[in-house]
């Protein structure tokens, strides 16, 4: 997986010394062009794992950026309005990831929201413990945070 990124990188490095444009938008141009030749060469080979993970990958970058966006509107909102909207609580998160750095990750993503803190981490490695801003109904926060966060970053993890 790791040779098929490094020759995505080397194929897009090319195509921007071909085209003499360093722009972002270039690069990642050489990035998807290359990404598209490669799948092409290496779709009857065993290891397609990279053809997978890359839009799932840019799949979560866009669904995070969304989510962190509107966390921020929320807050901002609330902040700028004389009324605060905000009700705190506590939520116990029940997690699935099973590895340390799976929880780790998961618990940055989530602790990366506004509005949204990471108090603890149970002992058995099996709940997280959230401090959240807007909590409305708990069953709904964790239904979202499931369908959501977790299961976008296992699916991309494992």
């Amino acid at each position: 997986m790791i040779k098929f990124f490094l020759m995505n990188l080397l194929l897009s490095f090319i195509w921007v010394a071909l085209t003499g444009s360093m722009l972002y938008s270039n690069f990642i141009f050489g990035y998807l062009l290359g990404f598209g030749v490669l799948w092409i060469m290496n779709r009857n080979e065993s290891d397609v794992r990279y053809f997978y993970r890359v839009p799932k990958i840019i799949s979560f970058f866009f669904f995070f950026l969304y989510e962190l966006i509107k966390a921020n509107v929320q807050v901002a909102y609330d902040v700028i309005t004389p009324k605060y909207f905000f009700k705190p609580g506590i939520v116990r998160y029940p997690v699935n990831a099973n590895t340390d750095f799976e929880i780790n990750l998961l618990s940055t993503f989530i602790s990366l929201t506004p509005g949204t803190l990471i108090i603890d981490i149970s002992d058995d490695k099996k709940a997280i413990y959230i401090h959240v801003m807007y909590l409305k109904d708990e069953e709904q926060f964790i239904r979202t945070l499931k369908t959501g966060v977790e299961r976008k970053l296992l699916d991309l993890l494992r």
